[in-house]
């Protein structure tokens, strides 16, 4: 009897034990949320089973909309089930061929080692990149058209694992057939940032796609560092100077707003634009006499817009010579940086080296502090 006891209270301690690890939380239950210190636009998360889920808060500017898509590891994929209903897509990853519509894309690819992974782009022309564009011409990136209407057959034929569309605003009838035949699309919201390192840090957003999580880091980690040291040395400067920016259009001149991508770069490099109290993020749409008004006196007139000399500026209109930056030839443009095919390499890679846009403009505003500094991006006008 007093052995059958005894079996008995070590069976039912067996079986408290296997109740109890029953009831212990999921692992899948665990989430680590990837830090992003500067982009507003997006999240990731990573789940303990694995699962990667990245958010897109933003879009396109005042989206009331959100995406959310799941990216499950290949070698797991056999295992895990999840309810389509509450992802806008599901993707295996590391994916093998990719199609991406914006050309400040591609810097983030290259960056990531994972430009063999782009299969088609919409207008090439643009693409500035020596790497991308040798590709191009050995035909391992296809020419897909414009982004507004998509050679959806082209993109179809190339059979790609993902599509990295952009838009503004949520109708796009290509994106909506290439889903339709079952083809991932993805949004990309970093031409919505305000901030210079905001735009940069949506390197972390392709990174999941081809487990490239950890080069990422590193990578923005060291653009950051670039930056921010950058800015610290700006604010040494005994002088902010006064800036103009922009140019007309058909008489209307168009300038950054003041809380604007361009804006946080003229204010980081410790400079005085005129219009840094207007709640703009995108552009101010003003008349000629409304700026000549504000800032015929401006020291310096960075980025006119498309104009790549004095020349040109004065044969468009004569009332760019009112201006002392224009008389004094303080007058400083990217237009001149372009690719073999002509695309301009600011709106390219400039998103994703605002650490070189910093610098060029320290250069150019406090000549003392970085005076070793070749520009890249800004540099004087013809």
């Amino acid at each position: 009897m007093l052995k059958q006891l005894l079996l008995l209270s070590y069976l039912l301690f067996l079986c408290g034990c296997k109740q109890q690890k029953t009831e212990s939380p999921p692992l899948e239950s665990a989430v680590e949320n990837v830090a992003i210190s500067h982009a507003n636009g997006f999240t990731i998360e990573k789940q303990a089973s694995g699962i990667t889920i990245l958010k897109i808060l933003a879009p396109w500017p005042n989206a009331e909309a959100s995406f959310t898509y799941a990216l499950i590891p290949k070698e797991k994929q056999a295992f895990i089930s999840l309810d389509k209903n509450q992802y806008d897509a599901i993707i295996s990853v590391p994916i093998d061929n990719i199609v991406v519509t914006s050309t400040t894309h591609i810097p983030a690819l290259e960056a990531l080692g994972a430009l063999d992974k782009l299969v088609g782009f919409s207008d090439t022309k643009y693409v500035s990149s020596k790497a991308a564009r040798k590709r191009i011409d050995a035909g391992q990136i296809k020419e897909l058209g414009i982004n507004e209407s998509l050679n959806t057959e082209a993109v179809l034929a190339l059979k790609p694992d993902l599509v990295v569309g952009f838009a503004v605003s949520g109708s796009n009838s290509a994106y909506e057939t290439l889903q339709r035949s079952q083809i991932p699309v993805i949004y990309n919201g970093d031409w919505v940032e305000e901030t210079p390192l905001g735009k940069a840090e949506w390197i972390k957003f392709f990174a999941p796609f081809f487990n490239k999580e950890s080069e990422a880091d590193v990578i923005f980690a060291e653009i950051e560092k670039s930056y921010l040291d950058a800015k610290k040395l700006a604010e040494t400067a005994d002088t902010t100077p006064t800036v103009l920016s922009g140019a007309m259009y058909k008489d209307v001149w168009y300038l950054p707003g003041g809380k604007s991508w361009a804006a946080n770069f003229l204010k980081d490099a410790n400079s005085n634009y005129l219009w840094k109290e207007t709640p703009d993020s995108g552009s101010l749409s003003l008349s000629w006499e409304n700026v000549l008004l504000e800032a015929k006196t401006a020291e310096y007139w960075i980025g006119p817009a498309q104009f790549k000399s004095y020349t040109e500026m004065e044969s468009s209109s004569a009332h760019y010579a009112q201006f002392d930056a224009f008389k004094n030839e303080k007058v400083y443009t990217f237009a001149n940086t372009v690719g073999e095919t002509g695309g301009n390499l600011y709106y390219e890679l400039a998103p994703q080296r605002p650490d070189i846009v910093l610098k060029d403009l320290i250069h150019i505003l406090h000549p003392g502090l970085l005076p070793e500094h070749e520009p890249f991006f800004f540099k004087p006008l013809n």
